[in-house]
């Protein structure tokens, strides 16, 4: 098990963002990862609009992971209306303490 952090992007909507991350969570509980915690970012302006929005919510999950499971949450997210955009980042053993 390697820790990551997801920085995942959803839509401003309050009932899209939500079932979004609802919809997060449990694709990574049903593959193992043991989330650590659930840090909201806020709303922010995105680099570019996605799905003809401008801003998004943004949320930073903190996890323990088996590497080899990235790849099939990595397609389970991209069929997900809710979740906008997506980001694994492995962290260092010295980071992960």
């Amino acid at each position: 098990m390697r820790k990551y952090e997801l920085m995942a992007v959803f839509p401003l909507d309050e009932e899209k963002s939500k079932k979004g991350s609802a919809d997060v969570r449990t694709v990574l509980t049903q593959h193992g990862a043991q989330i650590e915690s659930e840090e909201p970012f806020g709303d922010r302006d995105l680099t570019y609009e996605i799905q003809k929005q401008k801003r998004g919510r943004f949320i930073l999950f903190t996890m323990k992971l088996d590497p080899s499971k990235v790849a099939d949450i990595s397609r389970q997210f991209k069929l997900n209306a809710n979740l906008f955009k997506f980001l694994f980042v492995k962290l260092d053993e010295k980071e992960a303490k």
